[in-house]
């Protein structure tokens, strides 16, 4: 599997990460990626950069080190409603946008609640990928929200990070992408870095989905086609 973009990085600007955009997209190139995704984290984490940070991509060049750049948020889910902790002028700002469950934003609850959430969730036609979905501090019912996920367009993610930082995860993250086989849902793999050092790399990710003889063709960062056509209809980017 050749992955051609990795679209969950945070940067300094999420200050329990360590690398800079530059050092990312260096660290991007240097594995051989055509993409990458700039995703800090949503106001309500409490390494959350300022919401002007969000406003002012403009700022930034479309191409750094060759590498393509897309620039957009890890957005926190709030309850049990689906709410995010953006709002619909920063989202104007934003060209990917991720969905997770984190625990000092959502405080891990029951089985039911955890599904509500996502369930819920699926309302905001504005979200990309429902993140780190294999979190073991975050039971739902699988099955029920993965085939709301695909009726709604909502990308699922295999996190690389969730392998190594969060309980339980590979369990879940291994029948989360059978059931995403079986019913041809699409999915994205994303390192989840913190340092550079980690961008682009999805070994125990692409380990875990050979070992289940998972489709490639519903891993939507391995064409760079069908990437590139998701990002001109969803977001109206061309790359050159």
């Amino acid at each position: 599997m050749k992955i051609i973009a990795d679209m969950h990085c945070h940067s300094i600007a999420s200050n329990h990460a360590y690398s800079t955009i530059t050092e990312n997209a260096l660290a991007a190139k240097k594995a051989g990626l055509k993409f990458l995704g700039i995703t800090d984290h949503g106001p309500e984490m409490p390494d959350s950069p300022h919401i002007w940070h969000f406003h002012n991509y403009k700022a930034l060049p479309r191409v750094i080190e060759g590498i393509n750049m897309i620039y957009g948020i890890e957005t926190n889910i709030l309850n049990e409603d689906g709410d995010v902790d953006i709002d619909n002028d920063t989202v104007q700002n934003l060209e990917w946008i991720i969905a997770s469950l984190h625990e000092p934003v959502f405080k891990p609850s029951t089985k039911e609640s955890h599904t509500n959430a996502f369930l819920n969730l699926c309302e905001n036609k504005y979200i990309d990928v429902i993140g780190h979905s294999g979190n073991g501090n975050y039971p739902f019912d699988h099955e029920k929200c993965l085939k709301k996920f695909k009726e709604y367009g909502k990308i699922v993610e295999i996190n690389e990070g969730s392998f190594v930082s969060r309980n339980n995860s590979k369990p879940n993250c291994i029948e989360i992408a059978k059931i995403c086989n079986k019913y041809d849902i699409e999915i994205i793999i994303d390192s989840d870095a913190h340092y550079s050092g980690a961008v682009g790399k999805f070994d125990k990710s692409i380990e875990m989905l050979k070992n289940i003889n998972f489709k490639e063709n519903l891993i939507l960062n391995l064409d760079q086609d069908k990437f590139q056509d998701y990002i001109l209809k969803k977001r109206g980017i061309v790359f050159n």
